[in-house]
C-alpha cells in the first residue's frame, strides 16, 4: 500500500506540470525536487510531516483554479487515482508533554490550487506520527461543510449505513493515518486541525521528543507575495519534583516561562520555505540514582469510572554504574512458512545481535518452532565466543517449513530448561507471527507454573510480527511474567524493534518490584497484575484506580543487580495542569483490553468502550467515524426559513443532523487463526495486474521516447495538438489494450516536443 501510494504521488507531481499561474508563461507549482533513489521510492514520497492531497481521476480537471491556461483536453482517467500535494499556506504546532507522553496539535490551511474553480476533487489528509503515536482526532472546516472524526460503539456502528472505502480512512502505514475528505471544490482554502499522541524517547535520563514536521519544498506556495507563518509551541510538565535541564531543540525555541518541573517555549516567525527538519526537543532529569513518586487526581465528570486515579513512576536514573543482572536467556522463534523473507531473517539478526552482547557469564539457548520443534543445545550454552558462532551457524541453517504454529510446547520447554536457575535473571523470548486456538490456556498454565516459581522466575518477553497473531494474548503472556511486549505492523521495522526489546530486557536494573500497601489496600487496583521490571532503557509507569484515601506513606521494594534488596520512598504529589486521564489512558486501554480477552468479561469491554470513547483513543471495542456537518442547513435553521414537511413520524430523520460515514476498522484485532493456519505471510500484499497489463505497458512504452512506470496507459497531453504517424500506431495498440483492461491514463511526462 505504501509503495502505491508513493507512485500515485509521484504521478501526481508530474501531473502537477500542466498548472500554469498565468501570463502565457508555463511555471511549475513548484521547484523540481531532486530524483527520489531508485530503491527508496516509497520513503521518499510518503509523508514526513501532516500533507493533504488532491486525488486526482480525470487529468482534464488538472489547472490553476484563479488562472486558466486553456490547455489541449485530455481523454481517459488515472486509475488508480494520482495524488497532487496541495500547497500550504500556514501551520502551527502545539506540543504538551506530561512526562513520558507528548500530545501533538497541528492546525494548517492548505488549497486546492491545482483543480478548476468548476470542478471538485476528493482530499487526502496524511498525519505522520512519532513514536507509538496514537491518532485522536481530525478536525477539517470548509466554506460550505465542516468535518470530524468521533468514536462509537460497536452496536452504534452497525446503525450507520454509509461505510467507507478502505482508502477513504486507515492506516497507511502503523504510523501513518488517512483520511479522505469527499468532493472539495478548486480553489478552496482548507483549515485542518489535527490530533495524536506519542511516546518521548528515553536514555540515560534524558526524555527526548521528535515530532513529524519535515515538509517537502513543493507545498510551499509558488506566489511569494503570501505571508507564510510558522509557529511553534511547547509546554513540559514534567510531572517530576526533581529538577529538569534542557538540553537540545531542532527549533529556534524561546524560553517563555518556567516553574520547577515546567516551562514553556514558543517560536513565531515569517518564512520563505516551511521546515525542513522534524521537530525535536529533549531535557535530562538531574539524578543519577534511581527514584520515583505518585502523581494523584480526582476524575473528570465526564469519567465513567469517578474513582481517584493514581500514577507510580520509577526512573532509573542516568548512572550506569549500577550492576546490571546476570541473564540466562531462551529464545523461542516461530519458523512456520509465514516467517519466510523479511521477518525470519530480520529475526535472526537480531538474535544474532543479542547474543554477542551477553556476557561471559551468561547463558543461552534457541529454540524453533512450527508443528515440529527444534533445539540448538539439549541444554543451556555459556554465552562464549564460541558457543555464540556455533549458535549463529546453526541458526543461519534454520529455514521455514510448512505445518502449523503452536507455542505451548516450545514454550514449556524454555520454561523447564530456565525452572532451576539460581543467582541469575531467566528470560523467555517469544517470537512469533501467528495465533492459536489455545492461547487462554496457556496464559492459564503460565500464570499457575510462575506463581510457584517464587522469586526471580522467567520472565517471558514476547513480539509479534503482523497483525494476524493476536497481540493481547502475547502482552497477557508478558505482563503475567513481569516482562515486555512489543509488536509491529511494519516489516522493514523488525529488527530494529526486536533490538530494541533485547536490549530493555538485557538492561533490567531492579527486579521483583513491589509497592508496599498494593496488596494489602482492597480500596486500590492496580491495571498490572505483576509489575514489570526497571530498565536502564526506559522509565516504568504504573497506573490504577482508587477508592477512599490513599497511603500517606510508600516504598517500593525490589532486587537489585547484585541480588541485594532496594528500598525506596515514593513521594506522593496531588498533580496539577496535569490531565492523568488522558495521560494513562492508552496503557489503561491495552491492559483492560488484554485482561477483558482473557476472562471474556462483557463489562471490562464496554469499561474499555467507554474510555475509548471519552479519551479518543482507539480500541477493539470501538469504531471511528467521519462526521459531516452543512454550514447551509445549519444557517436555515437558525434563520428558522426550514420547512417541516409532513410524512411518517418512523422514518422522519433529522436533516440537520450530522452525516456520519463508517470507517474502517483501526484495532489490530485479536489474531487470525485461519490466515496462521494458511501460513499467510504478514504484510501479504496483492498480486499485480494480469498480463494483459503488461501489452498495455509495452503499447504505451514507445510513446515520444517515453515510457511512464505506471500499470496504465498514459497520453501526451503537454506534446503537439497534431498526432504523427507513430503516435497512430500507439494509440491503435492502446485501445486494443483497454478491451482486456478498461483502463486509461494520461502521459504527464511528455518530452516537451511536438511529436517528433
Amino acid at each position: 500500500m505504501a509503495e502505491d501510494f508513493a507512485k500515485a504521488v509521484e504521478d501526481g507531481l508530474k501531473l502537477a506540470k500542466r498548472i500554469y499561474l498565468g501570463k502565457d508563461k508555463a511555471v511549475m507549482t513548484a521547484p523540481k525536487p531532486p530524483s527520489p533513489p531508485v530503491q527508496g521510492l516509497a520513503d521518499y514520497y510518503l509523508p514526513s510531516a501532516p500533507m493533504v492531497y488532491a486525488v486526482i481521476s480525470d487529468p482534464g480537471f488538472v489547472d490553476n483554479p484563479d488562472f486558466p491556461s486553456y490547455q489541449p483536453h485530455v481523454y481517459g482517467r488515472c486509475d488508480p487515482p494520482a495524488l497532487i500535494p496541495l500547497q500550504m499556506s500556514g501551520v502551527d504546532l502545539e506540543v504538551n508533554c506530561y512526562g513520558d507522553t507528548a500530545f501533538v496539535q497541528i492546525s494548517g490551511k492548505w488549497r486546492v490550487h491545482c483543480v478548476m474553480g468548476s470542478h471538485s476533487c476528493d482530499c487526502r489528509i496524511a498525519v505522520p506520527m512519532g513514536n507509538q503515536g496514537s491518532i485522536l482526532g481530525v478536525e477539517v472546516d470548509l466554506p460550505k461543510k465542516s468535518y470530524s472524526t468521533e468514536l462509537v460503539g460497536l452496536e452504534e456502528s452497525k446503525c450507520i449505513e454509509k461505510i467507507a472505502r478502505p482508502q477513504d480512512g486507515g492506516f497507511m502505514k502503523p504510523h501513518i493515518f488517512m483520511l479522505t475528505i469527499p468532493q472539495v471544490d478548486g480553489g478552496t482554502n482548507i483549515s485542518i486541525k489535527l490530533r495524536w499522541s506519542q511516546k518521548l524517547l528515553y536514555n540515560d535520563g534524558q526524555f527526548t521528543l521528535t515530532v513529524p514536521f519535515s515538509f517537502p519544498e513543493y507545498v510551499t506556495p509558488a506566489v511569494r507575495k503570501i505571508s507564510k507563518k510558522e509557529k511553534i509551541q511547547l509546554n513540559v510538565n514534567s510531572g517530576i519534583v526533581t529538577g529538569i535541564l534542557c538540553k537540545a531543540t531542532s527549533h529556534p525555541l524561546k524560553e517563555t516561562k518556567r516553574h520547577a518541573e515546567k516551562f514553556s517555549f514558543l517560536y513565531e516567525s515569517e518564512v520563505l520555505t516551511w521546515s525542513k527538519t522534524d521537530f525535536s526537543f529533549s531535557y535530562s532529569v538531574s539524578s543519577s540514582n534511581m527514584f520515583g513518586g505518585v502523581l494523584l487526581q480526582s476524575p473528570p465528570l465526564y469519567d465513567h469510572d469517578q474513582r481517584d486515579m493514581f500514577c507510580v513512576y520509577l526512573l532509573p536514573g542516568s548512572q550506569k554504574s549500577t550492576e546490571v543482572f546476570k541473564k540466562e536467556v531462551v529464545f523461542v522463534i516461530d519458523i512456520t512458512d509465514s516467517m519466510q523473507g523479511r521477518p525470519l531473517e530480520a529475526t535472526k539478526n537480531a538474535i544474532s545481535s543479542a547474543m554477542s552482547k551477553l556476557g561471559p557469564e551468561d547463558s543461552f539457548n534457541i529454540i524453533t518452532f512450527s508443528s515440529e520443534t527444534s533445539l540448538f543445545s539439549a541444554s543451556m550454552e555459556l554465552a562464549s565466543k564460541e558457543a555464540i558462532e556455533r549458535a549463529t551457524t546453526w541458526l543461519s541453517t534454520k529455514s521455514t517449513v510448512e505445518g502449523s504454529t503452536c507455542i505451548s510446547i516450545p514454550l514449556e520447554h524454555a520454561y523447564e530448561m530456565l525452572s532451576n536457575t539460581s543467582g541469575s535473571l531467566p528470560m523467555i523470548f517469544l517470537i512469533t507471527d501467528g495465533a492459536v486456538e489455545d492461547e487462554r490456556n496457556i496464559c492459564d498454565q503460565m500464570k499457575k507454573r510462575l506463581k510457584n516459581s517464587g522469586s526471580l522466575c522467567p520472565r517471558i518477553h514476547t513480539f509479534g510480527i503482523g497483525s494476524f497473531c493476536n497481540h493481547y494474548f502475547l502482552r497477557m503472556l508478558a505482563m503475567i511474567s513481569r516482562g515486555e511486549f512489543d509488536a509491529v505492523c511494519d516489516l522493514d521495522l523488525i529488527d530494529n524493534r526486536i533490538q530494541k526489546l533485547f536490549s530493555n530486557a538485557f538492561s533490567t536494573v531492579l527486579a521483583d518490584i513491589t509497592v508496599d500497601a498494593f496488596n494489602d489496600h482492597e480500596q486500590i487496583e492496580v491495571y498490572s497484575s505483576c509489575i514489570p521490571d526497571l530498565s536502564f532503557e526506559s522509565p516504568l509507569t504504573i497506573c490504577g484506580r482508587y477508592e477512599g484515601s490513599f497511603p500517606e506513606t510508600l516504598k517500593a521494594k525490589g532486587i537489585l543487580g547484585d541480588l541485594s534488596s532496594f528500598v525506596m520512598d515514593l513521594k506522593i504529589v496531588r498533580a496539577k495542569d496535569i490531565p492523568l486521564d488522558r495521560v494513562l489512558s492508552r496503557q489503561e486501554i491495552d491492559l483492560l483490553t488484554a485482561q477483558a480477552w482473557l476472562s471474556e468479561n462483557k463489562q471490562l469491554e464496554q469499561k474499555v468502550a467507554q474510555l475509548s470513547k471519552v479519551t479518543c483513543n482507539i480500541s477493539e471495542y470501538i469504531r471511528m467515524v467521519l462526521l459531516e456537518k452543512n454550514k447551509i442547513d445549519k444557517a436555515i435553521e437558525s434563520s428558522g426559513s426550514q420547512k417541516v414537511k409532513k410524512t411518517d413520524p418512523h422514518k422522519i430523520k433529522d436533516p440537520l443532523a450530522p452525516r456520519k460515514t463508517l470507517l474502517q476498522s483501526l484495532s489490530v484485532g485479536f489474531g487470525d487463526l485461519t490466515a496462521t493456519a494458511e501460513n499467510i505471510r504478514p504484510g501479504f500484499e496483492q498480486q499485480k495486474l494480469p498480463d494483459a497489463a503488461e501489452v498495455f505497458l509495452k503499447a504505451t512504452s514507445d510513446c515520444c521516447g517515453r515510457m511512464c512506470n505506471r500499470c496504465c496507459c498514459m497520453c501526451c497531453i503537454q506534446c503537439c495538438s497534431k498526432m504523427n504517424d507513430q503516435c497512430a500506431i500507439v494509440l491503435t495498440q492502446i485501445f486494443t489494450a483497454l478491451a482486456f483492461i478498461g483502463c486509461i491514463e494520461c502521459c504527464t511526462l511528455c518530452c516537451g516536443q511536438d511529436g517528433q
